[in-house]
C-alpha cells in the first residue's frame, strides 16, 4: 500500500466514524418527541455508563467480590439520589480502595 491509499484509508474511517456522531446533534433540534421517548433518551447515558462499569464491578478482586458490589452500590446509591456521574464514580473509586486496604 503506498502513503496516499493509506491517507484515504484513514480519512475514510474517520468519516465513517464521524458522521454517526455527529448527525444526532445536528437533527435534534428539529425533532420533537414525546414526554415518553425523552424520558427514555435522557437515560440512555447512564444505562451505557453501567453496562460498561458493571463487568468491572464484578472483576475487582477475585477472591473478595464483595468490594466491588459494595462499590458499585455506592456508586447506586449516588447516582439513585442524583448525583453528577463523577460523583458517583469517584465515590465507588473510594470505596473500593479503602475496602482493599482492610
Amino acid at each position: 500500500m503506498n502513503n496516499l491509499s493509506v491517507l484515504l484509508l484513514f480519512l475514510g474511517m474517520a468519516l465513517v466514524t464521524y458522521v454517526p456522531r455527529m448527525l444526532p446533534f445536528v437533527l435534534i433540534d428539529k425533532m420533537r418527541f414525546s414526554p415518553r421517548a425523552e424520558r427514555f433518551l435522557r437515560l440512555i447515558p447512564y444505562t451505557a455508563m453501567a453496562a460498561l462499569i458493571f463487568p468491572g464491578v464484578l472483576s475487582v478482586d477475585a477472591a473478595r467480590p464483595w468490594i466491588g458490589l459494595l462499590g458499585g452500590a455506592a456508586a447506586a446509591v449516588l447516582g439513585l439520589r442524583k448525583r453528577s456521574a463523577i460523583v458517583c464514580v469517584l465515590a465507588a473509586i473510594a470505596v473500593v480502595f479503602l475496602l482493599q486496604l482492610i
